[in-house]
């Protein structure tokens, strides 16, 4: 018997709204450092490549130099503060729920490839009620290799019992495209996520601006077809 047809979804800018609360940690960290804070807005582009990179790309802003040293106490530090924080403001995109039901209920099993680390992605997942639903949650610690490593995506898709010859990627980012992209898997990109160019020049399979688009637009995808199309 075929294997079911799989998804896999990036978290942040992608299924949730995560910037409120990823942005609020990586302003007390600038805070303790004596820079200033990075306004929301501004900040949206920095997001998708975990919070190393995040924090990196504060200092950057700010001018200041991050020693390797410095960078991983700070590291250690966001994870700690993030992990009390995690959905004080963060929230689901809007037609989320409704758009994994429609792909539950077509036969396509669900799973979620991130940056954020793992525990930090179960744990909010968890907070939104829409854990259970994914055959397999893959943060950025879960294997030896994270986004945009096409490996990240491949054993997330194994870990969740997939076919890569019938999966797609649901992404928001320059990271998401170039792993489907090394992957081989087609790639459905969202407008509403964080990305610091538009994500139709990045040469996704297709872009959709909201989820209730999701389902028929995976339907355009060459070799990969839910129960429903």
């Amino acid at each position: 018997m075929p294997l079911p047809p799989i998804a896999v979804f990036d978290l942040d800018g992608t299924l949730a709204d995560t910037a409120p609360d990823l942005i609020g940690t990586l302003n007390v960290v600038l805070a303790r450092e004596g820079l200033p804070p990075v306004p929301l807005a501004a900040a949206r582009d920095m997001i998708g490549a975990g919070a190393r990179a995040l924090i990196e790309r504060g200092f950057e802003a700010a001018g200041r130099e991050l020693t390797p040293a410095r960078s991983d106490e700070l590291f250690r530090f966001f994870l700690a503060h993030y992990g009390r924080h995690l959905c004080d403001a963060s929230t689901l995109f809007p037609n989320t729920v409704a758009a994994l039901d429609r792909l539950e209920a077509d036969g396509v099993r669900l799973a979620v490839c991130t940056n954020k680390v793992e525990v930090h992605a179960r744990r909010l997942l968890e907070a939104f009620g829409i854990a259970n639903r994914f055959a397999a949650i893959c943060g950025r610690d879960t294997f030896p290799y994270s986004k945009p490593d096409p490996r990240h995506l491949t054993l997330t898709i194994a870990e969740a019992g997939g076919d890569p010859a019938r999966a797609v990627m649901v992404g928001d980012s320059r990271t998401d495209v170039a792993t489907a992209r090394a992957a081989g898997i087609p790639v459905v990109a969202v407008t509403f996520g964080y990305t610091d160019i538009p994500v139709s020049e990045l040469g996704p399979d297709v872009v959709i601006g909201d989820f209730a688009e999701l389902v028929p637009a995976m339907s355009l995808l060459p070799g990969f077809a839910t129960g429903g199309s």
